[in-house]
Order: C-alpha cells, then sequence, then structure tokens
C-alpha cells in the first residue's frame, strides 16, 4: 500500500502566502473580502482559545514536572532552563544588532501602519476572551503549583485527571481546527497586506531573518556541545556526529516528541547510560526549547523593528524569562511553540491577534522545522552533562 503523501504545515503555508499575493494583486475587492472575512472570523476564535491554550498546557506542564526523580529532575529541569534563557538572549542581541541593517529602511510609513490601506470584512463576530491573558496566566501557575503539591501527598489526582483531559480537548483543537486553518488565516493577511501595497516590502526581509536564524541554531547547538564535551571529556565533533539522524528526523516531523525514538539512539551512540536517556530525553522534548526560543525573539525583534515599535531589555527579559517557562510541555502539533508564545506577546507591545500576529506566525513557521531540529539536538547535548553529573555526584551520593 502506498504511502499517501502529505504536505508540511510549512509548505502549506508558502502556498497560502503565493495564493494571498495573487489574489490581492489580481482578483477584485470583493472576493478579496470574502477570504479576509473568513481569516477574521479564525482571528477572532483564534483569540478566544489563547487563556484556554495557556490554562490548560501551562497547568499540566508545571504540574507534570513534579513527578520525576527529585535532584535529576531538579537538575535537568535547571540546565534546561538556563539554556532557554541564554539561547533567547543570544537571539536578542544578535538581532538587535544585526536585523537595524536591512531592516530600518524598510520600516517606511506604509509598513509602520499594520492596518492602514486593508481591505474590511463582510462583517465579524464579537467573541469575548472567557478570561483575559494575565488572569489565565496566574490561574495556570496557581493550578499547576497547587495540583504538583497535592500530587506529592498522594492527594489531588482527581484535578490533575480533569485538566488533563482539558488538555487533550485543547490539544484537539489546535491539531483539528487552528493549525488546519492557519493558511487560510495568512492568506487574508497576505491579501490585505498585498493590497495595502507592503507585501514585497515584508517578503524581502523574510529570508535574511531565516537565514540569521538558521545560523543561530547552529552556531548555539555548536556551543551546546562544547559545553557537554567539556563537562563529559568526550570530542564534540563526534557528539555533533551521532546526532545528525536526530536533527535530519525533526527537520521531517516538526515534533520534538515524534523524535524522541530516533533522539534516544543518538544519545546511545554518544555513551549515555540507559537510565539517563530514558529520562532526559521524554522530558526535554517538552522543556527544552532553545531553539523555538531563538527562532520566536528573532521573529519577534524583526516584527517590532518593521512596524517601528519600543524595543528595550525591560520588555524582551521579561518576555523570555516567560516564554521559557510557557512553552514547558507545548503541544507537539507543528507550530505548537509560537501558538503558546501568542499569549505573551503584548509583554513585547505586539497584539496577540490581527495582522501583525499573523505575520509572526508565518515568518516563525516557515523555520519551524529547524528550530524543532535545534531543540531536540540540544536535548542530548543536556543528556551527555547529566550522565556525567549524575553517575559523578548524584550517584554517587545515594549509594
Amino acid at each position: 500500500m502506498k504511502k499517501k503523501f502529505k504536505l508540511g504545515l510549512a509548505f502549506k503555508l508558502i502556498i497560502a502566502i503565493s495564493l494571498g499575493v495573487l489574489i490581492g494583486q489580481f482578483a477584485p475587492k470583493e472576493f478579496s473580502r470574502v477570504i479576509i472575512t473568513a481569516s477574521t472570523l479564525f482571528s477572532s476564535f483564534l483569540r478566544f482559545v489563547i487563556p484556554l491554550m495557556i490554562i490548560a498546557f501551562v497547568t499540566m506542564g508545571i504540574a507534570d514536572l513534579s513527578q520525576g526523580a527529585g535532584k535529576l529532575l531538579l537538575v535537568t529541569g535547571g540546565i534546561s532552563y538556563v539554556s532557554s534563557l541564554i539561547a533567547g538572549s543570544v537571539a536578542f542581541f544578535t538581532a538587535i544588532n544585526f536585523f537595524p541593517s536591512f531592516i530600518i529602511s524598510f520600516a517606511g510609513s506604509s509598513v509602520q501602519d499594520p492596518e492602514a490601506g486593508m481591505l474590511s470584512p463582510f462583517f465579524s463576530i464579537p467573541l469575548a476572551q472567557p478570561i483575559d491573558v494575565t488572569g489565565a496566566v496566574v490561574l495556570a501557575f496557581i493550578l499547576g503549583l497547587c495540583i504538583s503539591s497535592m500530587r506529592a501527598t498522594n492527594r489531588g489526582n482527581t484535578l490533575y485527571g480533569a485538566f488533563s483531559e482539558f488538555s487533550d480537548i485543547i490539544n484537539s483543537v489546535l491539531r483539528v481546527v487552528i493549525i488546519p486553518l492557519l493558511p487560510l488565516y495568512i492568506c487574508g493577511t497576505f491579501i490585505n497586506m498585498t493590497v495595502s501595497g507592503r507585501t514585497f516590502e515584508i517578503l524581502n526581509l523574510l529570508w535574511k531573518v531565516f537565514l540569521t536564524v538558521i545560523t543561530l541554531h547552529l552556531a548555539y547547538l555548536f556551543f551546546l556541545y562544547c559545553i557537554g564535551a567539556l563537562v563529559s571529556k568526550k570530542n564534540p565533533f563526534f557528539l555533533l556526529r551521532n546526532q545528525i539522524p536526530g536533527y535530519l528526523s525533526a527537520v521531517g516531523t516538526q515534533s520534538s516528541v515524534a523524535t524522541i525514538p530516533v533522539n534516544l539512539e543518538c544519545a546511545a551512540a554518544d555513551g549515555v547510560s540507559p537510565e539517563i536517556r530514558k529520562f532526559v530525553i521524554p522530558l526535554c522534548a517538552n522543556i527544552h526549547m532553545a531553539g523555538s526560543m531563538i527562532t520566536i525573539v528573532c521573529c519577534v525583534t524583526a516584527v517590532q523593528l518593521m512596524y517601528n515599535m519600543p524595543i528595550t531589555l525591560g520588555l524582551i527579559v521579561p518576555f523570555i524569562m516567560t516564554l521559557a517557562v510557557a512553552m514547558v510541555a507545548s503541544p507537539g502539533a507543528p507550530g505548537g511553540s509560537i501558538m503558546t508564545a501568542l499569549p505573551f506577546l503584548p509583554i513585547v507591545g505586539i497584539p496577540s491577534d490581527g495582522a501583525v500576529a499573523a505575520l509572526l506566525i508565518a515568518l516563525y513557521i516557515t523555520q519551524d522545522s529547524f528550530g524543532t531540529a535545534c531543540n531536540v539536538s540540544g536535548d542530548n547535548a543536556i543528556s551527555v552533562m547529566i550522565d556525567t553529573i549524575y553517575n559523578k555526584f548524584i550517584k554517587v551520593k545515594a549509594v
């Protein structure tokens, strides 16, 4: 039986962008407004679901982290979090120093106002959020921490099960509705951008941002493996060579979780002990998002520069610190990290829906495969570090 060919999300978005440009350039305005209306309705639904995503995924991410092997969990989580912070910080300082050389020249009045010259939808449906984003974040942290604490004393299993099922529901909404309809959303956005005369200016920037992000991914992986080699006293090039199958698998699947079996084999080739690789690799697939952090921070900085938004350390540092936590247990579906990040965009002054958010989603997902590959490849660098730390310190003390 032949395997059914299936287009990846990144290719679907490229097609959606191309169609958006063509329709916006040549189709009658009334036809364009039909697609823009559908895109606007989707935007309202996305805005409605965002707080529910926060409550579902962040609550379960924190609650799940309470289960593990004590000190080993603490060390692995700490290294993963610090790695994500470093990745985000490096991405920001690279972007803020390099991007202005080719973005500022395009930040004319036609780019600064995201809604200028755009067509309006035929109608829209006001759909209020069930809870504001800030309230959802606070509630998710309270619930996650409390469930975590209760489960440590053999309580809270009913509540944990309820939120686990709620998380499955929201994950299904993401997988069945939001991700499949993203191309429509992006298509409508690029139709409007084309009508307003900004598309070709923006597209001229995307490939430069793309190359910068991929270069940062590879440079950060080299840095991580050098640290891993230093801790374990192994050859970094030997470790990097062993990771090639995992990297390529992640590029193809766009999912950290789907790449776990291949990544376990890569860890075995690195000499990581079975008990450590079986613990660290699945855990880090959910909590170590350095590649996604690099991509999101670079894309956010690019969008801020394009629209002449204020960019300061006072804005970006809280964003990076929050995002490193929020992306814990982000869905394994392609684009899951950027969907998890959407609620926190207002921290840096970017609305979580509308034309700017759509542009950010498109910019991110075209690079999502490589961000995921950086995530999972970094997981194995961490597994090498943890294996050495465990055998030299934790295991010895336990004995």
